[in-house]
């Protein structure tokens, strides 16, 4: 089952989006964790196993029979006894490799036919597991149980049900050939991280050498407990575990970018720039100046107001494409962050507005 197959099928969608842990393979659509009562008053959970008719290469049709399969007992009533209104058929039923049922139901609707596959599923997982829940109301087909993604090229270890709630698959789709890099993961870069982590781009390099320390912990998303810290691991080493439960190609360089290294980026789509240092802001800029690289220099930074009553803060981003290169040089600042706002023994005061707004400098738009 492709990604593609789901965002062209809203009944599809609707299924996962409601928690119903379905598989599409060799043809069958498979419903798993299905609740029912077994003959001696337990509830047991089976797979009801569906036809799949196409009426293109990507968009399905309407099924083709009110009838499925079903792996597990034959269902029963709460008292015991058999499940009789959707009997059919027991047997063993070799559906496919890796697809053995034990029995074929008919559940036929006053209309003789089923318009989606929605309404098929979710007619048969009423009747089957109505009766589990007469004996145990939490039993229920939705469990939200994550499972490995259909497609095998894809950068995450569980299904992205995300986009298809959201229904972005396919803008979601355009990321998956990208190559991301970013330099400096302090707590612009590491929360810049956590949101492209999340996308389907196929890598993402990170440059920095400096250790993970304790005050980087209370600077990153999330939480990180005492027994990483006592590891004296670099930051990069660090993120590249923590974001390998959910995906894929984050690599870590335990580097700083210099003058030796610094055209490496040049093999990259998107390099995020998340260094406090004009100098290294210039280095990269100049670099890949005659590149195809779009370069996003972020920086974010809290400050103490002059009577220390208050905190204010800024957010800059400066996008760098082929065509704005000299247009980002004169916006990305070329003194260090220190020097810009401390330069003098001067603190810099907030804008007396109502509001603390974010202040955002933009040079081209990827």
């Amino acid at each position: 089952m492709s990604r593609l197959l789901i965002s062209r099928n809203p009944e599809l969608q609707r299924l996962i989006n409601e928690g119903f842990d379905i598989e599409l393979r060799s043809g069958y659509l498979l419903v798993h964790s299905v609740p029912y009562a077994t003959s001696n008053k337990q509830v047991a959970r089976g797979v009801i196993v569906s036809e799949l008719t196409m009426a293109t290469p990507d968009v399905l049709g309407r099924p083709s029979t009110h009838q499925v399969h079903f792996v597990g007992e034959h269902p029963c009533k709460a008292d015991g006894t058999d499940l009789v209104q959707i009997r059919c058929q027991s047997d063993e039923f070799k559906l496919a490799e890796g697809i053995t049922a034990q029995h074929h139901f008919s559940n036929k609707p006053k209309c003789g036919y089923y318009e989606n596959y929605y309404e098929k599923i979710t007619s048969y997982v009423r009747v089957i597991s109505g009766q589990a829940k007469a004996l145990d109301p939490s039993a229920d087909a939705r469990t939200f149980r994550t499972r490995e993604p259909i497609e095998e090229n894809s950068v995450f270890l569980y299904q992205d049900t995300a986009s298809s709630r959201a229904g972005i698959q396919r803008l979601a789709a355009r990321f998956c050939q990208q190559r991301i890099a970013f330099v400096g993961l302090g707590g612009t870069g590491s929360y810049a991280l956590d949101l492209v982590a999340k996308t389907h781009v196929a890598e993402i390099h990170l440059f920095d050498a400096d250790i993970l320390r304790p005050h980087n912990a209370f600077r990153f998303p999330g939480a990180i407990s005492r027994e990483i810290l006592d590891r004296g691991i670099t930051k990069v080493k660090h993120l590249s575990e923590h974001y390998s439960t959910m995906r894929r190609g984050v690599v870590p360089h335990e580097v700083m970018i210099h003058e030796d290294n610094v055209m490496e980026l040049a093999g990259f789509d998107y390099v995020f720039l998340c260094v406090d240092r004009g100098e290294a802001r210039q280095l990269v800029l100049q670099a890949l100046a005659n590149t195809g690289v779009t370069v996003i220099d972020v920086g974010m930074g809290l400050n103490l107001s002059h009577d220390q009553e208050s905190i204010w803060g800024t957010c800059r981003v400066t996008v760098s494409t082929p065509s704005t290169r000299h247009i980002a040089l004169t916006r990305i600042p070329k003194v260090d962050r220190d020097e810009e706002l401390y330069a003098s023994n001067i603190q810099v005061e907030p804008p007396r507005l109502p509001w603390r707004p974010v202040s955002v400098s933009q040079a081209g738009m990827a």
